[in-house]
């Protein structure tokens, strides 16, 4: 079975589509080039089965490599018999075909071994065949010939060797791993000595629940715990349960020797394979674990991304700060600083008042953005009182990770001669007028979107939310002629170093004034012109198709339609409805195909469409600022700020975000928060409980009219 054909079978996927999407990625094709230009040989497969499948495909390259290097193994011991190899190269799962390799592993020497050693595996060949104990001539094992000194240490020889028999057989050890599985119990208890400096983890000081039930952020919680000292955590099925699954397939059965086996699987079991299972299983749910928390991770930074933007307009953005004053700077429409200055609302209310209007007259400011850090709620209700601002949107934006951007190289880079707070205000001046463009500077894992994100495998994690980025940023297009480097590097078929010469070759030269200029750029040749362009835009660009998401390479399809039709390009980007003219049917064929030309249709309708949904601007209570303000019972508006595993976090404007725990999301039963509510999501909650002292806020969305 070829490894497409297997992909296929894992992932219920047509067999000719992954062999296609497998062949244009060893060419260089990237995922969101694939799902958009590509349909016809993915057979309309979306961006997350693409990435499946190439996932898929590395995981059996793995699989195969391993499987090479162990046929290699096994027959340079001159053990490989076709049956085995057959077996090997038949298995699928990565813990079958260790647990076939297993006996033939070179290992440390263990008590089997130095059994076998003492001449001892004759008797436990004869305890296999169930021979009769008084056949045996007990003086073979020990005296004279000094391998053991009596029979009870040649018995307890015996023992080691068929214990690590057992041990090594693959159908003990698959049983077992089933049953560790699914009926294994995560127990924990409090380390002594550690309780009252672990009080954050006493809800683990003394529990059991079933491993294939506990919920993923339990198990990272209680590993975090383990990890740090405070419980100590075991997974173990019932024990009577696990040697009657031992029994059922052992390869030494009682007969005869009935006491001796009993207890020698007993060993074997304690000894041997429990630990080695436990270590599986605890791999594996933390594993699964990660998964789920990334899956979270991601999808919430997916929603934080693609939030709507304000656009293009000039704005004043506020980075609030109490004792040392509020930085504000100027921006222009397309993000450029314009000015910086410093006020402080609450000592020099009226200064501050002639600053803000001065600067709105002068850089023609059309929306205010205010961090929504300490004295955010403040800052903007002061600026809510102006009436030089009465006009406009005055926005709270989350400024998490800000501080992160102001310190980092990208934020030194693009301003040199500012310092940190000039370039944090900067940060959430253009989150509000392009989120994605903004945060794509950051490390996605600085955000703070996720659920235990140091506790889970940080490459798997940056590897899932660079995927995320570079989906969101090819989805939404790119402005060739104002997008930083930082955003360039992002797009389908660029690299930080093309990106790098992109902006170089703009500083030089002046704007891109077409998609085929990009081809003077050095490093971008014809491969990377292909992947990349149709992601890219340019808004003044002479040709009206190189401010869309039509790709160049379908240019000639669209003089055709203006041919057919009797327009000229502009005339036909001008009057869409002329466009309902065309059968899409009598236009398609093997290479373009009813989905290529449907979307290319969509485009010519509205050029330059943002996939995003429209600005709408969002305000707290004025009448509450902070948790001394909350009563039980107020019904509160709130914006989602992180969606866990157990429930949704709420920023309500207190500086404080509430809990809105699982059960209370909504009127019916919710398995995944992700159903009900996402990241950045309006919503309105009412105060269940205020824990003023542990700083606690419970809230619930149930019974709420959410529209």
């Amino acid at each position: 079975m070829t490894i497409a054909k297997e992909t296929a079978r894992i992932l219920g996927l047509p067999e000719d589509a992954v062999a296609n999407v497998l062949s244009m990625a060893a060419e260089g094709a990237t995922v969101p080039f694939m799902a958009r230009y590509r349909k016809e040989r993915t057979g309309n497969l979306d961006e997350v089965q693409i990435s499946d499948i190439i996932k898929t495909e590395s995981a059996l390259q793995e699989l195969e490599k391993r499987k090479t290097a162990i046929l290699k193994a096994i027959e340079s011991q001159g053990k490989l018999t076709e049956s085995l190899k057959k077996s090997i190269i038949q298995c699928r799962d990565q813990s079958l075909l260790e647990d076939i390799y297993l006996p033939y592993k070179q290992k440390r020497k263990t008590r089997g071994i130095v059994a076998a050693e003492k001449g001892l595996q004759p008797l436990a060949d004869l305890i296999l065949k169930n021979t009769d104990i008084s056949s045996i001539n007990r003086n073979d094992f020990y005296g004279s010939e000094g391998q053991v000194d009596n029979w009870d240490e040649a018995l307890q020889g015996a023992s080691d060797i068929l214990a690590e028999t057992v041990n090594e057989d693959a159908a003990v050890r698959q049983n077992l791993r089933n049953l560790f599985k699914s009926g294994s119990y995560m127990i924990t208890k409090a380390v002594k000595g550690k309780e009252e400096e672990g009080q954050k983890y006493r809800d683990y000081f003394d529990r059991q629940e079933l491993s294939a039930r506990t919920p993923s952020h339990r198990v990272l919680a209680m590993f975090r715990a383990a990890d740090e000292g405070y419980l100590r955590l075991k997974i173990r099925p019932d024990e009577e349960r696990s040697l009657e699954t031992l029994r059922r397939t052992a390869p030494v059965k009682s007969g005869k020797w009935s006491s001796f086996v009993e207890e020698m699987e007993k060993d074997c079991y304690k000894r041997l394979l429990a630990p080695s299972l436990e270590s599986e299983q605890k791999k594996s749910l933390k594993e699964d674990a990660d998964i789920e928390a990334i899956r979270i991770f991601a999808e919430n930074l997916r929603v934080l991304l693609m939030e709507a933007p304000l656009g293009q307009k000039a704005t004043l953005a506020i980075d609030p700060g109490i004792r040392t004053g509020c930085k504000i700077v100027c921006l222009s429409p397309q993000g450029k600083l314009l000015g910086n200055d410093i006020i402080f609302p609450d000592r020099k209310a009226d200064e501050a008042a002639r600053k803000i209007e001065s600067l709105v007259r002068r850089h023609k400011i059309e929306a205010v953005a205010i961090g929504n850090g300490t004295g955010g709620r403040e800052t903007q209700q002061f600026c809510l009182s102006l009436d030089c601002l009465k006009s406009m949107p005055v926005v709270l934006v989350n400024e998490s990770g800000a501080s992160i951007y102001s310190a980092s190289e990208i934020a030194r880079k693009e301003f040199p001669d500012y310092d940190l707070t000039v370039r944090g205000a900067v940060s959430i001046g253009r989150r509000l007028m392009d989120p994605l463009a903004e945060l794509v500077k950051l490390d996605p894992s600085s955000i703070g979107v996720g659920q235990y994100q140091h506790d889970v495998n940080q490459k798997s994690l940056n590897s899932a939310l660079d995927e995320v980025v570079m989906l969101c940023v090819n989805s939404v297009g790119v402005e060739l002629n104002t997008a930083s480097e930082k955003l360039l590097s992002y797009v389908s078929g660029l690299s930080a170093k093309t990106a790098e010469a992109i902006v170089k070759y703009r500083d030089e030269t002046g704007p891109f004034k077409s998609r085929e200029e990009l081809k003077k750029v050095k490093g971008v040749g014809d491969k990377c012109f292909e992947q990349a362009s149709g992601f890219l835009r340019i808004r003044s660009a002479d040709n009206p198709l190189d401010n869309t998401g039509i790709h160049p390479e379908q240019y000639g399809f669209i003089d055709a339609i203006c041919d057919k039709l009797g327009l000229d390009l502009k005339s036909l980007i001008n009057n869409p409805a002329t466009l309902d003219r065309i059968s899409i049917q009598e236009l398609a064929s093997a290479d373009r195909g009813v989905e290529t030309i449907r979307d290319i249709i969509a485009e010519l309708k509205a050029p330059g469409r943002d996939p995003r949904q429209e600005f709408t601007a969002f305000e707290f209570d004025r009448n509450v600022n902070s948790m001394d303000d909350l009563e039980e019972e107020m019904v509160l508006p709130g914006i989602v700020t992180n969606v866990t595993a157990f429930g949704a976090f709420v920023d309500i404007g207190v500086h404080q975000d509430g809990l809105v725990h699982i059960s209370q999301l909504a009127d019916h039963f919710v398995s995944s928060p992700g159903d009900v509510v996402k990241a950045a999501q309006k919503v309105k909650v009412r105060v269940m409980e205020v824990d003023l002292q542990r700083k606690r806020i419970s809230l619930s969305m149930k019974g709420i009219n959410q529209d």
